[in-house]
Protein backbone atom coordinates (compact mmCIF):
# COMPACT_ATOMS: atom_id res chain seq x y z
CA UNK A 1 0.00 0.00 0.00
CA UNK A 2 1.05 3.43 -1.08
CA UNK A 3 1.39 5.89 2.07
CA UNK A 4 2.83 8.92 0.22
CA UNK A 5 -0.13 10.76 -0.19
CA UNK A 6 -1.05 10.38 3.43
CA UNK A 7 2.53 11.29 5.26
CA UNK A 8 1.99 14.43 7.52
CA UNK A 9 3.74 16.16 10.25
CA UNK A 10 2.90 15.64 13.92
CA UNK A 11 2.41 19.81 13.88
CA UNK A 12 -0.48 18.85 11.92
CA UNK A 13 -2.12 16.31 14.15
CA UNK A 14 -1.56 18.84 17.15
CA UNK A 15 -3.50 21.36 15.26
CA UNK A 16 -5.88 19.61 12.89
CA UNK A 17 -6.63 16.21 14.48
CA UNK A 18 -10.45 16.27 13.59
CA UNK A 19 -9.70 16.88 9.76
CA UNK A 20 -7.36 13.92 9.95
CA UNK A 21 -9.49 11.60 11.97
CA UNK A 22 -12.40 12.29 9.11
CA UNK A 23 -10.05 11.50 5.94
CA UNK A 24 -9.04 8.35 7.74
CA UNK A 25 -12.69 7.22 8.24
CA UNK A 26 -13.52 8.75 4.60
CA UNK A 27 -11.07 7.34 2.64
CA UNK A 28 -10.24 4.00 4.88
CA UNK A 29 -6.76 4.94 4.12
CA UNK A 30 -4.06 5.20 7.08
CA UNK A 31 -2.44 8.46 7.31
CA UNK A 32 1.25 8.47 8.94
CA UNK A 33 2.58 10.85 10.98
CA UNK A 34 6.25 11.63 11.14
CA UNK A 35 8.15 13.27 14.00
CA UNK A 36 11.77 14.80 13.18
CA UNK A 37 10.75 13.38 9.58
CA UNK A 38 10.61 9.76 10.50
CA UNK A 39 7.14 7.81 10.96
CA UNK A 40 6.07 7.54 14.82
CA UNK A 41 2.66 6.63 14.53
CA UNK A 42 -0.29 5.93 11.73
CA UNK A 43 -4.21 6.94 12.47
CA UNK A 44 -6.75 4.34 10.73
CA UNK A 45 -9.82 4.52 11.25
CA UNK A 46 -12.23 2.00 13.04
CA UNK A 47 -13.19 -0.27 10.40
CA UNK A 48 -10.19 -0.64 8.96
CA UNK A 49 -8.37 -1.36 12.21
CA UNK A 50 -10.69 -4.31 13.14
CA UNK A 51 -10.52 -5.94 9.77
CA UNK A 52 -6.77 -5.42 9.88
CA UNK A 53 -7.07 -7.28 13.40
CA UNK A 54 -9.21 -9.94 12.44
CA UNK A 55 -7.07 -10.84 9.67
CA UNK A 56 -4.11 -11.31 12.01
CA UNK A 57 -5.79 -13.32 14.07
CA UNK A 58 -6.97 -15.61 11.20
CA UNK A 59 -3.44 -15.53 10.62
CA UNK A 60 -2.60 -16.51 13.74
CA UNK A 61 -4.81 -19.11 14.29
CA UNK A 62 -3.52 -20.85 10.74
CA UNK A 63 -0.27 -20.75 11.56
CA UNK A 64 -0.85 -22.29 14.95
CA UNK A 65 -2.43 -24.87 12.87
CA UNK A 66 0.27 -25.49 10.60
CA UNK A 67 2.64 -25.69 13.69
CA UNK A 68 0.51 -28.31 15.52
CA UNK A 69 0.10 -30.57 12.71
CA UNK A 70 3.73 -30.66 11.77
CA UNK A 71 4.25 -31.31 15.61
CA UNK A 72 2.19 -34.13 15.01
CA UNK A 73 -0.75 -32.61 17.45
CA UNK A 74 -3.83 -33.45 15.04
CA UNK A 75 -6.61 -35.69 14.36
CA UNK A 76 -7.87 -37.09 10.92
CA UNK A 77 -11.49 -36.05 10.16
CA UNK A 78 -12.65 -38.91 11.24
CA UNK A 79 -11.61 -38.50 14.84
CA UNK A 80 -12.22 -35.24 15.28
CA UNK A 81 -15.91 -36.14 14.20
CA UNK A 82 -16.25 -38.59 16.54
CA UNK A 83 -14.93 -36.42 19.42
CA UNK A 84 -17.04 -33.71 18.51
CA UNK A 85 -20.37 -35.88 18.27
CA UNK A 86 -19.18 -37.05 21.29
CA UNK A 87 -19.57 -33.56 22.80
CA UNK A 88 -22.42 -32.77 21.46
CA UNK A 89 -24.21 -35.88 22.70
CA UNK A 90 -23.11 -34.96 26.19
CA UNK A 91 -24.91 -31.60 25.65
CA UNK A 92 -28.34 -32.77 24.51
Amino acid sequence: MEYIDNIEPVTVLKTRSADLIRRARETGKPIVITQNGKPTAVIVDVESFERQRETMLLLKALVQGDTDHREGRSLSHTRARARLQKHLDRSE
